[in-house]
């Protein structure tokens, strides 16, 4: 978590020399949550040698156990770590109601909108890491299959009470 904030401390000071707005006010919010896990799931096998980046393109999960799978490459796989980042205390989404391992990286941060709302900048901060193993009932489905968007599924207020009681850190100053 302090490589991303370093990273991103990086960035918006390459950012201001040229006058541009801050990354993660410059992004659409998905993206910029999306940026948040993948850098998480760059990252977190430099710490866990056991833990693999899936190499296959949009595989999922995120994170697999390295070897398990020919040059650490799966399509899907019920084995590994499903990685999100989100503004979000609760409400995570994913694309399936499915059994897997789910790491959430809560953050707290501008948006695009805020300059606009006059909400002046504050510094990115992680708030709370929360995972656990959830299973089909964890999940709901939402959405509508004749929509132009992904189809996802909601995690559960049963998937949020496991996810919550099983936190990994929480910021001090929420403590």
């Amino acid at each position: 978590m302090k490589e991303f904030i370093d990273f991103l401390g990086f960035l918006n000071q390459q950012l201001y020399t040229k006058k541009l707005n801050r990354l993660e006010a410059m992004l659409m919010p998905a993206n910029f949550s999306s940026l948040v896990g993948d850098f998480m799931a760059s990252s977190i096998p430099k710490y866990c040698p056991g833990l693999v980046k899936n190499q296959y393109p949009n595989g999922h999960p995120d994170l697999i156990p390295a070897g398990m799978f020919p040059n650490n490459a799966t399509p899907h796989a019920k084995e590994g770590i499903h990685i999100k980042g989100s503004r979000y205390k609760t409400a995570w989404q994913g694309y399936n109601s499915e059994e897997i391992w789910l790491l959430v990286f809560i953050f707290d941060s501008n948006r695009p909108a805020d300059a606009a709302q006059g909400i002046q900048p504050r510094p990115f901060r992680f708030v709370k890491v929360v995972g656990a193993y959830l299973t089909k009932n964890d999940w709901t489905f939402s959405g509508q299959e004749s929509s132009r968007r992904s189809i996802a599924a909601n995690v559960k207020p049963s998937g949020t009470q496991k996810m919550i009681a099983n936190w990994i850190y929480q910021d001090p100053k929420l403590l």
